[in-house]
């Protein structure tokens, strides 16, 4: 892609440009080198903004044109990660003033009874995306900069940000996660430092009161790996009890596209046993998304006796048990994920 972008611009430049006095093509060259460097933290850094895996992407092939566009008028060698990231910035910014803020269930209606039926769907455009870590985490070589990026799009942390407006949203982003300096943050959205030191101190309360836990997002330790492969047995059992024995005492469920969501073990229970006949047999693959234990679930399919994707669920542990299950079911996300439709692994015999 920016090898592409970077050709069709290059007959618009030929004939000279105003700004710098470096020569084009060696500005060019560093952008593209910047750009291939840094898009796993351009997709992470759009996906808080915005909430969705889709958009994040769309918000950075924009970003690269706007880059392109404007790289004559670019000045300052040392600073173009910066110049990058603030246009990332202000093309989220642009985007949030045509979308409504994106949520997960617990953020729109009260916890269900267990016995309560799923509904209706509500739009894509609803909800908060699960993100793979291989699109938003580059493969560093320092494991503290792989897990504070691991941490940063985690689920619940990214959906508490969909609550602050954009520019609260922007401000405690690039202040806590990029650690920029409250004047960079003045000078990118021309405001005040006062007013960039006012808008933090109201996101980090609404934050606070969100209840969102920072942890670390470090690889699961060897407690939490048997953690969750008790839970991948229990699950593919479908053995009820020893599930809800893994979940702590008010582990939440919630299930979009659907509001529906679920809080605690005898709501979770009920809804485990009015939904065995449909879950039973299905078979879950770990993946890595939102840097945190995940899994691709697929169901068994009733013609052929293989299996189909189902769902994608992305989990919350806190310490021994699990916290959260966030569980997408939208098969479409296998795709985003780079998952095969049909595991050979899963193929059941015969009856």
């Amino acid at each position: 892609m920016v090898k592409d972008i970077a050709t069709r611009h290059a007959g618009e430049s030929a004939h000279g440009g105003r700004g710098s006095s470096e020569p084009r093509g060696v500005v060019a060259a560093e952008l593209e080198r910047c750009f291939d460097e840094q898009r796993h933290e351009l997709v992470a850094h759009c996906y808080r903004m915005l909430g969705s895996t889709s958009e994040a992407e769309d918000a950075v092939q924009e970003t690269l044109i706007r880059a392109w566009a404007g790289i004559d008028n670019f000045e300052g060698r040392g600073a173009l990660r910066a110049w990058i990231f603030g246009i990332a910035t202000h093309v989220c910014l642009d985007m949030l003033r045509e979308t409504q803020r994106r949520a997960l269930p617990m953020d729109l209606t009260a916890a269900s009874p267990g016995t309560a039926m799923l509904g209706e769907p509500l739009p894509d455009s609803v909800w908060v995306q699960p993100m793979p870590d291989a699109v938003a985490v580059g493969a560093g070589s320092d494991p503290a900069e792989v897990a504070a990026s691991r941490e940063t799009i985690r689920l619940a942390f990214v959906a508490a940000l969909q609550v602050l407006p954009p520019r609260q949203r922007a401000v405690l982003i690039l202040r806590e996660v990029l650690r920029w300096r409250a004047s960079e943050v003045a000078e990118l959205l021309e405001t005040s430092v006062v007013s960039v030191n006012s808008a933090l101190q109201r996101a980090r309360s609404r934050l606070a009161a969100s209840d969102v836990n920072r942890r670390s997002a470090e690889l699961p330790s060897d407690e939490e790996q048997a953690l969750l492969a008790r839970y991948i047995e229990a699950f593919e059992r479908f053995d009820i009890e020893a599930l809800v024995s893994l979940l702590h005492e008010d582990a939440t469920l919630s299930m979009p596209p659907y509001a529906l969501w679920l809080c605690g073990h005898t709501a979770l229970r009920d809804w485990f046993k009015q939904s065995a006949a449909a879950c039973e047999g299905e078979r879950l693959v770990a993946i890595e998304a939102n840097g945190s234990p995940a899994f691709a679930v697929y169901r068994p399919t009733e013609s052929d006796g293989g299996y189909e994707p189902f769902s994608i669920q992305v989990l919350e542990l806190d310490g021994a048990r699990v916290s959260r299950i966030v569980a997408f079911l939208d098969a479409r996300l296998f795709e985003l994920f780079q998952l095969p439709a049909t595991p050979p692994v899963f193929k059941r015999s015969s009856p």
